[in-house]
């Protein structure tokens, strides 16, 4: 992974607990999931009753953000469990932590806005899926914002733990095209 620079030149790297492989999945493999995908009954994302521009499922566990609890959701289906492992195996976490996954449709226009996942979850583990989006991170220091970001490619996995996961807020800017991700998460202390 390059560097990126910041506004004024400075080269600022990746945070610690953060990673990024440009190829988890094939594109036959991309191609099967997007065909389940696509079939999901997918629900508008709401947050303290604004709706979002992308749609979102869950499985294994739902975070709500009225009463902010995790609530149990339905398996993960058959159709999610290799690249699950493969997620799994690339955050080098036992695949039976990875209890959660959040499947996004990013419709064009739609983003995500600066933010730390749930303190209810520990890693973060996103599969991105169709089209490519740029990926953010920002953390403030002082009266400044230390700045970095990526392409993530479709059939790409980051990795957010550590203080990259605890310290830095990360982001997706409107995308062009329809987008997919999966998002795996293990719990905190469990």
């Amino acid at each position: 992974m390059a560097d990126q620079l910041d506004m004024f030149g400075a080269s600022i790297g990746f945070p610690e607990g953060f990673r990024y492989e440009p190829e988890l999945l094939s594109r036959a493999e991309e191609s099967h999931l997007l065909e389940r995908v696509r079939a999901l009954p997918f629900r508008d994302f709401e947050f303290r009753g604004y709706a979002g521009k992308r749609r979102v499922i869950s499985f294994g566990w739902k975070y709500d953000f009225g009463d902010e609890s995790l609530r149990d959701a339905e398996p993960i289906p058959d159709f999610l469990q290799t690249t699950r492992a493969r997620a799994a195996a690339f955050a080098a976490t036992p695949v039976e932590g990875v209890t959660h996954a959040l499947i996004t449709e990013y419709p064009p226009g739609a983003s995500i806005g600066w933010h730390r996942d749930r303190g209810v979850f520990d890693r973060i583990i996103g599969v991105s899926l169709l089209s490519p989006c740029l990926f953010r991170l920002r953390r403030k220091r002082g009266d400044r914002w230390d700045r970095t970001s990526l392409v993530a490619v479709p059939r790409s996995v980051y990795l957010l733990s550590g203080s990259a996961r605890t310290e830095w807020e990360h982001s997706i800017p409107p995308v062009d095209t329809l987008r997919y991700s999966i998002t795996f998460r293990t719990l905190r202390n469990g």
